[in-house]
């Protein structure tokens, strides 16, 4: 039985030394939920999955009780085009952002010397439709990519795709918190991403690059509304070697995804966010210690302003606006008003309000 310790970034170091980056990779976690009407860029299902795209299309991304059969996967990323795009422009381009890392997390890569390690990702894959794709690793540090290319032989069918990446030795990462390594799957693109010579499995520059990552004679993905595209079992580790997929338990993998993103709400009943205190009888101040600490401060977002509410003296509030005054990685203070009732230097709760679509997310994305 492979015994498992983890090491000082927190990654699984299995007892034959490799170092698996999975980051949601069994798509388990969702806070967001199913994120519908998607135009340009946004994330949406499993934690961690985006879509981004410079073309007219529209995309729903939700986690998806779909996976490969025996595989021990049960959920998986689910892209579903719902407005067509014919891609008119050349700088027409939508790809899948399936991970990314923290140029911090990164050094072990030891890419930007002579001992430049390879690198190896393995995910399970299903598309409507039979078709040539791209997967671009991008060093956002020094701007440069890594394509190969990769066939899904059926439409509407599991199957696993493995690709070992060569290790750059021209150009490292920042060692810092913010992003370094993305993973970038491509589905289709202008003349801009088609038709390129470049050399697959080598470090160039993106605009060196660019061209190969989507084939000429590809389907361009959202150009009917009938496609759609899963992903599910993905994980990135050291070496030209795929090993077995790392489970973690959901209450791991759900902190290392609050890192970046924390929703509280959602779930049809008060979830109590904060305390705090009234400042007048209309206003308030709240505070937050958040359950992990965040990659950065925060940005803040609700699903409306009324999904919120504060506890006062046995009486339910909703709230009428709401800012955030400080926000940093362990606690952030809000302020914001109701219409009337409150006492000042009073004690309250701040809570979202008992319906399924209240929701306040914090966000520190890479």
């Amino acid at each position: 039985m492979a015994v498992s310790r983890i090491d000082e970034a927190g990654l699984n170091i299995n007892q034959y030394g490799n170092r698996n980056l999975t980051i949601n990779g069994a798509m388990q976690v969702s806070q967001r939920g199913t994120v519908t009407g998607i135009t340009g860029s946004g994330f949406g299902g499993p934690d961690r999955c985006a879509i981004v795209c410079s073309n007219s299309g529209t995309y729903t991304l939700s986690q998806a009780a779909d996976a490969p059969s025996g595989s021990g996967f049960d959920k998986s990323f689910d892209v579903a085009c719902t407005s067509s795009d014919t891609y008119g422009t050349a700088a027409d381009v939508t790809h899948l952002r399936l991970s990314s890392l923290e140029s911090q997390d990164c050094m072990k890569f030891e890419h930007g010397t002579s001992s430049a390690k390879k690198l190896t990702v393995q995910f399970y894959v299903k598309c409507s439709y039979a078709d040539t794709f791209g997967l671009a690793l991008v060093n956002h540090d020094s701007q440069r990519s890594n394509v190969q290319k990769f066939t899904i032989s059926s439409a509407d069918t599991w199957q696993l795709v493995t690709l070992t990446y060569n290790g750059d030795t021209a150009a490292g990462f920042n060692n810092d918190a913010n992003l370094g390594l993305s993973l970038d799957l491509f589905l289709g693109g202008g003349s801009d991403y088609t038709g390129g010579s470049a050399t697959l499995n080598n470090w160039d520059t993106r605009s060196n690059n660019k061209s190969t990552y989507v084939s000429s004679t590809s389907t361009k993905f959202g150009t009917a509304t009938s496609h759609t595209f899963n992903v599910t079992g993905l994980q990135l580790e050291i070496g030209d070697t795929a090993t077995d997929f790392e489970h973690r338990t959901f209450a791991d993998e759900l902190q290392r995804c609050q890192r970046y993103c924390i929703v509280y709400g959602g779930v049809g009943l008060y979830d109590r966010i904060g305390l705090g205190h009234c400042t007048s009888t209309n206003a308030f101040s709240v505070v937050i210690t958040l359950p992990v600490e965040m990659r950065a401060g925060a940005s803040e977002s609700t699903s409306a302003d009324s999904d919120l509410a504060l506890y006062h003296q046995t009486t339910i509030t909703p709230i009428t606006a709401l800012t955030v005054n400080y926000m940093n990685p362990k606690t952030a203070t809000l302020t914001g008003t109701v219409a009337s009732g409150l006492t000042a230097g009073k004690f309250v709760q701040f809570l979202t309000n008992n319906t399924t679509n209240a929701r306040l997310t914090l966000d520190a994305e890479l």
